[in-house]
């Protein structure tokens, strides 16, 4: 494989969507140190000004909430090829870490998150979009069963989150931006037949140093 080209791949959809597990899938598909994953998530801001109460209530499902200039100077860095510092955030703190993952600059740099077709200079750094639509219902239990377990939520907080700002931030922003997808994945990482057509067809861009979209 050439190794001038970076090829940086964008992964969105709603929240409980499958799209982390669609990333990581692609990623596991090819070899180590070919390709690596960011999560758009570890870049919300910092609001450690703010009191817990305050920080419980904060609108986490709005462009604002993350620090996408950030983000979008940490793809140029990987795409020219340096290595970057990404931040870390506590979900049960509602704060970021001291914490950094370093991420080093590998030939598929795949990054997730909800909102990501929704910020334009973001949008204008991936090479390819792709938006995993799955069925509300489905996207909703999913979305319970992460924040019980894993973000030590109670379901108070979690119903009073999920229609203060989740869902009316996913229909002003989120769905509405599924129209910036190259390629939709209905079902999430359970469409293996799509995943691996992405990985098929990233493989063939690879070998032939192109990138989407390019002429020949």
């Amino acid at each position: 494989m050439n190794s001038d080209k970076r090829l940086i791949i964008g992964i969105a959809g709603g929240t409980g969507s499958g799209k982390t597990t669609v990333a990581q899938k692609i990623v596991e598909n090819f070899e180590p140190g070919l390709a690596v994953m960011i999560q758009h998530d570890w870049y919300y801001r910092d609001l450690s000004a703010l009191s817990y109460e305050e920080r419980t209530s904060f609108n986490f499902d709005e462009p604002a909430a993350l620090d996408n200039d950030l983000l979008h100077d940490h793809l140029q860095a990987l795409r020219s090829g340096q290595t970057v510092q990404c931040p870390q955030y506590d979900f049960t703190k509602h704060l970021r870490t001291e914490e950094t993952q370093k991420v080093t600059p590998a030939r598929i740099i795949v990054v997730e998150g909800i909102l990501l077709f929704a910020i334009e200079r973001l949008r204008a750094a991936f090479d390819l979009c792709v938006f995993v639509d799955t069925d509300d219902d489905v996207r909703l239990m999913r979305r319970i069963k992460r924040d019980l377990i894993h973000r030590e939520r109670n379901i108070s907080s979690i119903q009073r989150q999920y229609y203060d700002t989740v869902r009316p931030m996913h229909n002003l922003h989120v769905a509405p931006s599924k129209r910036h997808a190259h390629l939709i994945i209905p079902e999430g990482g359970e469409n293996h037949r799509a995943v691996d057509v992405v990985v098929g067809r990233l493989r063939y861009f690879l070998l032939d140093n192109v990138i989407p979209g390019e002429s020949a």
